[in-house]
């Protein structure tokens, strides 16, 4: 019986991949046979390009530096790409950050690096990914729950990631006829560093509104990467796929 998630010669780059859902997506790409690029963005003390390096001698991948938020580094990173390896067949925009503030305390500076990063720097990887993109080839947009509900202190991360569904619906339109599919997940609370950097009590005031009783593992989101990216996702896309456990239920 044929594996029905056999991803076995496919190429695919994952951004923002040196950590977190990033890295467990390139892990559980690489546990389906593909060949995994995981990109990281350079930092002054080198931790992201070790994470990066340690991630992909675990998973016999390959490292490729980039800030999605810049686009001369995005073009660079997939002209590398056509020039070593041909073409990609899937494209999972993962990178993303965080500037929490309530509306009068963010700046101009805190809205803005947060869209540059989570909204265009999804629709920069996007451009210059189409004219090297496989027959069937598949993009992933990493959204979040946050995109419908608004959660407090989070316009700037709230507005990337609900302008990020717009994007991946407009680009399902526009990619249809090359074959391409282009998804969503939106998931809600995930253990993470981030969400374990949470004071305690807000923290619990979250979990007791979860149905399932728990916050999701990066493997949860990892899952659903998986599937949308297989043969038995060959006709899904423009669609969202909301993994929270029940917190959200639209």
């Amino acid at each position: 019986m044929s594996d029905a998630f056999d991803l076995r010669g496919k190429l695919a780059l994952v951004t923002g991949s040196s950590r977190g859902i990033g890295a467990a997506i390139a892990r559980h790409l690489a546990s389906h046979e593909a060949r995994v690029l995981v990109n990281y963005v350079a930092d002054d003390a080198g931790t992201n390009l070790a994470d990066a390096q340690q991630l992909a001698a675990e998973i016999a991948g390959e490292v490729i530096q980039c800030n999605v938020g810049d686009e001369p580094q995005v073009a660079a990173m997939f002209e590398r790409i056509r020039d070593e390896y041909g073409g990609l067949d899937i494209l999972v925009n993962n990178a993303g950050i965080l500037r929490d503030r309530t509306l009068k305390k963010m700046t101009p500076q805190d809205w803005e690096l947060v869209l540059r990063v989570n909204l265009s720097g999804a629709f920069h990887c996007i451009h210059h990914a189409m004219p090297l993109l496989k027959p069937n080839a598949r993009i992933v947009n990493l959204s979040s729950v946050n995109a419908y509900m608004g959660l407090f202190g989070t316009a700037n991360y709230a507005a990337s990631k609900a302008g990020l569904l717009a994007l991946t619906k407009t680009a399902a339109r526009e990619l249809a006829r090359q074959g391409t599919t282009v998804n969503a997940i939106a998931p809600g609370f995930v253990d993470t560093e981030m969400t374990r950097g949470m004071p305690q009590e807000i923290a619990r005031q979250y979990l007791e509104q979860i149905p399932l009783g728990r916050f999701a593992s990066v493997d949860d989101i990892a899952r659903v990467v998986i599937f949308l990216c297989s043969p038995s996702a060959n006709y899904i896309t423009g669609q969202v796929m909301h993994v929270n456990g029940g917190y959200f239920m639209p």
